[in-house]
Order: structure tokens, then C-alpha cells, then sequence
């Protein structure tokens, strides 16, 4: 925060205020960002400005309170240290099933690093892509960039990975993500994927990266000095055969506005790469109709492709960047009628729950009953993708959990397998726990 010089301008207590948020929620922001994309004059008001910088709301304000008073009184860092831990406890810190039902098994260990929720898709987490350029305040990643490695995912390379793909040949997309592996050098991302290019035995057809660094650091693609490498890498990935999609996160039409990044993104996709643009709708930063009008037919015509509107998840300072479902879907309507239909390959607002990507599709009237329509875009169970469903209208729910079946029903379609899911994976767990404490015990008796 002493590096630069803007966040000097704001006052004695604004940075305490932002001191005290980033002891739970980490703070990162990068000169690019301060000084070409955020509008200091409309602080804090300026929606890149919430983006990156961490917001006093953010927290609960008896959070805030105690954590300010354990400051200024120079509290012992043990005290400090368990009151944050027990925030972020409350915090869902890996919704969705992330660690109990995504992880996968290599044999009977689980593939650290490794994430496998659909069928066709498999998320990779690299060791070394572990951080941003800068961090986004409603980040639902924020644990990777905490210092307890327990609660991260990472792997220090891909051959396990490429162990895992052979074994599975339905997997045909293959997501890179993080933090974002575009910190990495373009060395240290060929490490990872030499592998896989190589791998003969496997049937990955697709390889996406996901990624800020257009919006946050576009030089990479650019001027960095091993851009051009990054670039001749794109162009290997394509002539070997794989579709490359870019999936940029751009949150804002401001992002989108330096020549920079459009300087970058005219380079990626001269290599044969597809660049593919997704956010979440978050209040107090991009909870504007105009906004996504604006962001999706400027990215049609630099050549990026408009993919999700994702729904703000139910993790971190959730509750001060939600939207609710209706006024998401009321949002999305608005924007989405007033732009060209090569704009309308847009889904959303899809929410990433446990059962899968939900797509709130409107609102409408049945039988007198006013309601949801939802319909599945991604399933953990491929046969629910497409299937729609109803669910009580609601002025205020913003995550599925907080839905109520239609009509009468007494859960949503695929709860009771769910069920079943969440079992079978905590007897999993349970069997290899045990098995890994014989382990431990049987190594402990032969060193004795």
C-alpha cells in the first residue's frame, strides 16, 4: 500500500479502514491498475476502485470493530490470528463442493491440485499461478491467496494430471486456472504443458486458461520480456491440435478502454487463440444495466467473445457484493435486448452452485403462481443439463439455497441425489483417512 502514491491522497482513517479488511480478505494491486484504471477523482465510487481496493462493508461491522480495536492496541498476533481465522471459517471459503466433492482420486489418493466437477471438464491449478496481478475484493478464489497452504489447491506439476487424463478419456476440456497462470513465465507454463501437448494416450480436444492479466496487466502479452515466447507458445498449443480459449475476466467496461489491452488482445488471437470474456454480477461495481450493454458489444468488436454473467458466489464478503436473482435476471434482460445477437452468446446470470452452472432463464406467472424459471447449463449428473425447473419468486434470494421449490414441491429435482453424492463422498473421505493413519502408524513402528 506504501508503493503507491494514490492511496497516499485518502485519508488517515480510510487507510485504517483498508489496513483492517485486508487482515481477512488479502489485498493486492499493481500500478497498471491504479494508474490507468481507476478514476481517483471518483473515489470511492469508481468501480475499479471497489474492484481491487477492499471496502470497509466488506466486513460484518462487529468483525471490523474487533479487529480495529486488536490494532490499535497492538493485540498479540496469536489473538489476531485466531479471531481471522475464525472470520474466514464463516466465510464458506470453498463453495459449492470444491473440496468435498470435486477433488478427484489418482488410485486412492486425492489428485491434489486437480478439480473434476463435469464430466467433459477438468480444472487445473499449477503450483506456480497461484497469485494475481492484483486481487478482486469479491474474489470466491480469496483462499488461494491466503498463507495456510492447507486451504489452497495446487499441484507442482502436470504428471499426475496427465496420468488422470489418460484414465479418464471423456475429459476433453481442460481448464488452467488459479489465481491466474498468466503470473507465471512462459517458461514455467511450458513446464506444465509439455506434458499434456505430448501426452498421446488422452482426449483433451480443448485447453482454456483462465485469466485477469488482460485487465489487469496486459503487457504480458505485449512487451513483457518473454512475451513474444508466450505468443510462439499460443501458436504451438493451436498447431498441435487444441482449440486455445483465452477466458478473460473483465468486469468492467473501463478495462476494456486503454489501448494496452487492446494492443494485447489483437496479438492473442493472431495466434489462432479464442478469447472468451466472463464475470460476475456484483453490486457496486457492475450492478448497471449500461455497464454490461457497454462491456459486451466493445468486446464483440475487438474480437472477444461474450461467454457468462455469473452470479456473485455465496463465499467471502458475499453480502455486501450480492444481487439478488431478480434484479440479476432483471439486469441481464435489459442489457441483453439492447445489443446485436452476436452479443447473445452471453449466458446468464448462471450461478455455480453444488448440483451444477444454473441459469436463472426469467420470471413468469403459472397458474397463478409467480416463479423462477431455471433450467441446468452444466450438471455434476450430465442427464440434468438442459432440464428446466421452477421456483418461488423471491425479491431477495441471491443463491440458490436460499429457493424454494414451486408448485408445491417439496425439493428441487436433483437434491436427492445430491444427497447421495455428499455421502458417498464422506465415506470416501472416512476409508482414506483411516487408511492413511495405518499408514502412519505402520511407518512409526518400523522407525521404532
Amino acid at each position: 500500500m506504501d508503493d503507491l502514491p494514490q492511496l497516499q491522497t485518502l485519508s488517515e482513517e480510510e487507510r485504517f479502514a483498508i489496513r483492517v479488511v485486508s487482515q481477512v480478505f488479502p489485498f493486492r494491486i499493481n500500478r497498471y491498475v491504479a494508474d490507468e484504471l481507476i478514476d481517483w477523482n471518483r473515489i470511492p465510487d469508481d468501480p475499479i476502485y471497489q474492484l481491487t481496493v477492499p471496502q470497509r462493508g466488506m466486513l460484518r461491522p462487529e468483525n471490523f470493530d474487533r479487529i480495529a480495536d486488536m490494532l490499535r492496541r497492538d493485540a498479540p498476533q496469536e489473538e489476531l490470528r485466531a479471531f481471522i481465522a475464525g472470520i474466514r471459517s464463516d466465510l464458506n471459503p470453498h463453495p459449492a463442493g470444491q473440496v468435498s466433492l470435486n477433488v478427484p482420486l489418482l488410485g486412492t489418493e486425492r489428485l491434489e491440485g486437480v478439480q473434476h466437477k463435469y464430466r467433459e471438464t477438468v480444472l487445473f491449478f499449477p503450483q506456480s499461478g497461484q497469485t494475481c496481478h492484483a486481487y478482486c475484493t469479491f474474489c470466491f478464489r480469496w483462499p488461494q491467496f491466503l498463507t495456510d497452504a492447507e486451504v489452497r489447491f495446487s499441484a507442482p506439476d502436470s504428471g499426475q494430471l496427465v496420468r488422470y487424463l489418460e484414465q479418464h478419456p471423456e475429459v476433453t476440456d481442460l481448464l488452467i486456472t488459479g489465481g491466474d497462470p498468466m503470473v507465471m513465465s512462459t517458461r514455467a507454463l511450458e513446464r506444465y504443458l509439455d506434458p499434456i501437448l505430448k501426452a498421446d494416450n488422452i482426449g483433451l480436444q480443448t485447453i482454456r486458461i483462465g485469466t485477469k492479466s488482460l485487465a489487469y496487466w496486459p503487457y504480458r502479452y505485449t512487451t513483457d520480456d518473454d512475451a513474444d515466447d508466450l505468443m510462439r507458445l499460443f501458436e504451438r498449443i493451436v498447431s498441435s491440435g487444441f482449440h486455445l480459449a483465452i477466458m478473460a475476466h473483465f468486469n468492467h467496461f473501463q478495462e476494456l478502454e486503454p489501448p494496452a489491452v487492446r494492443k494485447a488482445i489483437a496479438r492473442i488471437r493472431s495466434t489462432g487463440a479464442a478469447i472468451r470474456s466472463q464475470s460476475p454480477l456484483v453490486r457496486h461495481i457492475n450492478d448497471v444495466t449500461g455497464v454490461w450493454r457497454e462491456m459486451w458489444s466493445t468486446q464483440v468488436r475487438l474480437g472477444v467473445i461474450p461467454y457468462y454473467m455469473f452470479v456473485e458466489r455465496n463465499t467471502g464478503a458475499s453480502h455486501y457484493f450480492r444481487v439478488p436473482l431478480a434484479r440479476a435476471w432483471e439486469i441481464y434482460r435489459a442489457a441483453i435486448m439492447h445489443v446485436s445477437g452476436l452479443c447473445r452468446t452471453v449466458r446468464g446470470p448462471s450461478m455455480s452452485a453444488a448440483p451444477g452452472k444454473i441459469e436463472v432463464q426469467g420470471v413468469t406467472e403459472i397458474k397463478g403462481e409467480k416463479v423462477f424459471v431455471l433450467r441446468v447449463i452444466q450438471g455434476r449428473n450430465p442427464e440434468w443439463v438442459q432440464r428446466p425447473f421452477f421456483a418461488k419468486y423471491s425479491e431477495d434470494a441471491a443463491w440458490l439455497n436460499e429457493l424454494e421449490p414451486a408448485f408445491g414441491e417439496k425439493e428441487f429435482f436433483f437434491m436427492p441425489e445430491m444427497r447421495a453424492r455428499v455421502a458417498a463422498a464422506e465415506a470416501r473421505d472416512a476409508v482414506l483417512a483411516r487408511e492413511a493413519e495405518l499408514r502412519d502408524e505402520e511407518s512409526s513402528f518400523e522407525t521404532a
